[in-house]
């Protein structure tokens, strides 16, 4: 069978999928990943086709836009910066995953950035849908939608916000849906009619956030479904030395999130390393954290060592702690590895997964990255590392995690709906 992933995004929204991609190629299937240029090389790795999307997701988390989505913080405030950042990029995309697509497709796979674009294609090219969402965005009673920060308002407060925050978005992302149904001579219809029904299947573990009762049997939780790791990627010479030097370091890194500010925050991390009295690896990611070589801020090189991209699945492990900006992917890989983290959550989904990494113990809390200040990063990672609680649950889960087979799951819901 042909089948095309299409997704957009940060490399979190990404990497998910080369792994699932590869594994629906081990099993017969051909797989083509769609998704932004800047990821190609990862895709291919994988052993996937490559199929380019427009947009450079860092260049416009950089735009101005950009920088008021991460002023605007966690919160519905949030979700409307985004989606305006998006709505402007959205035609494009959607003529580009129907551009994707005209080398001829089987079943189309879309994530939470494309599923609506993605099913006016698979309406015109007539063939199934299948949406893969790495964060739970349903309306439920049981938890405060995912991607507003917010905490819980109650079941009825908790099931309307995310209603209201599934109109807004649909609201706004409307006018491309509408373009895209006319450029490929479709019949109009609502984005909320064409969800209906809809096949999701959540690439998180059911350990970590349970399946709410109040889901409708087309809402499916299957397991993590893991990146694809690079089998020609070698450790540099100096990380390699810098890890056997000295007990287990501090990893700090913020991914993908873009900073307006990256002296500063690196001045920040470096002040708490002081303070903490800890070895750290830092890892410089879309923030643009860097280790000064003079001044009042330098740290001795014995004590921080800066890395560029450095696959989580191997760098984690051999971490004493993860300071990171709680991104789904980032998030996962600090549970796939059994190592307690330290959350520092800027916008979106982060405070979510932030709040389920402190109810499964694997954090002594988080810090948000409004509030940062080397104090306050200081004492957390000293209580994470101190208190023996947060390394015991961090790695009675990762063993936990290993039993389940995400990939699996997805392989079983095309084979049902396709067979």
């Amino acid at each position: 069978m042909r089948i095309l992933i299409a997704t957009a995004g940060s490399r979190g929204d990404v990497a998910p999928f080369t792994g699932l991609g590869a594994r629906l190629a081990a099993a017969g299937h051909q797989v083509a990943l769609a998704t932004h240029t800047t990821f190609a090389d990862s895709v291919r790795a994988a052993g996937l086709e490559f199929r380019p999307l427009p947009v450079d997701p860092r260049a416009e988390l950089a735009s101005e836009r950009g920088q008021r989505l991460l002023r605007a913080g966690p919160g519905p405030l949030g979700v409307l910066r985004l989606v305006g950042l998006a709505r402007s990029f959205m035609p494009a995309l959607g003529a580009g995953i129907a551009a994707a697509a005209e080398p001829g497709v089987d079943l189309l796979l879309t994530t939470s950035t494309t599923a609506d674009l993605g099913q006016v294609v698979a309406e015109a090219a007539g063939i199934p849908l299948i949406a893969l969402h790495l964060q739970p965005l349903s309306p439920t009673r049981e938890f405060a939608p995912a991607v507003t920060g917010t905490k819980s308002l109650g079941g009825a407060g908790n099931l309307l916000a995310g209603y209201a925050v599934q109109a807004a978005v649909d609201h706004l992302f409307a006018p491309a849906v509408r373009g895209l149904r006319r450029q490929l001579d479709l019949p109009q219809r609502s984005v909320a009619d064409a969800r209906q029904n809809r096949t999701v299947l959540h690439g998180f573990s059911p350990l970590v956030v349970p399946r709410p009762a109040d889901w409708c049997p087309s809402l499916h939780i299957t397991g993590y479904w893991w990146p694809r790791p690079d089998p020609d990627w070698q450790p540099p010479y100096r990380l390699v030395d810098f890890l056997a030097a000295g007990p287990p370091p501090v990893y700090i890194g913020f991914g993908s999130l873009v900073v307006p500010d990256p002296e500063r925050l690196t001045a920040t991390v470096l002040a708490a390393v002081r303070a903490a009295r800890v070895r750290v690896v830092l890892q410089a990611g879309w923030s643009g954290l860097t280790v000064p070589g003079d001044g009042a801020e330098a740290v001795d090189d014995d004590d921080v060592l800066a890395i560029g991209d450095t696959p989580h699945d191997w760098l984690f492990p051999r971490m004493a702690a993860v300071v990171h900006h709680a991104g789904a992917g980032t998030t996962a890989a600090t549970l796939r590895a059994g190592t307690p983290s330290v959350p520092v959550p800027a916008q979106l989904d982060a405070p979510f997964w932030s709040a389920r990494l402190a109810r499964l113990g694997t954090t002594a809390g988080p810090v948000p990255l409004a509030q940062l200040t080397p104090v306050r990063l200081a004492t957390a990672i000293r209580q994470t590392l101190d208190n023996p609680h947060h390394r015991h649950c961090a790695r009675a889960l990762s063993t936990a995690l290993t039993a389940e087979d995400g990939p699996a799951r997805v392989l079983t819901a095309i084979d049902r709906l396709t067979g």
